[in-house]
């Protein structure tokens, strides 16, 4: 399958902290890419009635709930979502446990906009294999 060009890509960025989805949302806007954004799960759930995102973006824990549980609701809302968990500093195990879901990624600290770009790929390209 041909890869679509970043601005025909929505993404679906389901992240609590305000000054993270600021910057997340910049650096995805700014590689060419529909970001679609969302604060909490109810919002994200909102956003799925407008939008089928081709990537969920989310972080380890969104208010007071992990993020693979969020993550893991909304595909009920939207089957096959792909996602990719940008993470803070995870224990191993948890790590283990997300990426054993399929179509999870996790892409790990520290990096910088140009790491997270590729991880954007990366995962947008993994969730299209056969």
């Amino acid at each position: 399958m041909a890869d679509r060009p970043p601005s025909s890509t929505t993404l679906l960025l389901l992240v609590s902290d305000p000054l993270m989805r600021h910057v997340l949302t910049d650096a995805l806007r700014g590689a060419g890419y529909l970001v679609v954004v969302a604060a909490d799960l109810g919002e994200a759930v909102d956003r799925l009635r407008e939008v089928r995102p081709h990537l969920l973006i989310t972080r380890p824990y969104i208010s007071s709930m992990p993020g693979q549980t969020a993550a893991v609701y909304l595909r009920t809302k939207c089957r096959g979502l792909p996602v990719l968990i940008v993470a803070g500093y995870m224990e191993e195990d948890r790590v283990r446990s997300q990426t054993s879901i399929e179509d999870f990624h996790i892409f790990p600290p520290p990096f910088s906009q140009e790491d997270l770009i590729e991880g954007v790929k990366a995962a947008l390209q993994a969730s299209r294999k056969p």
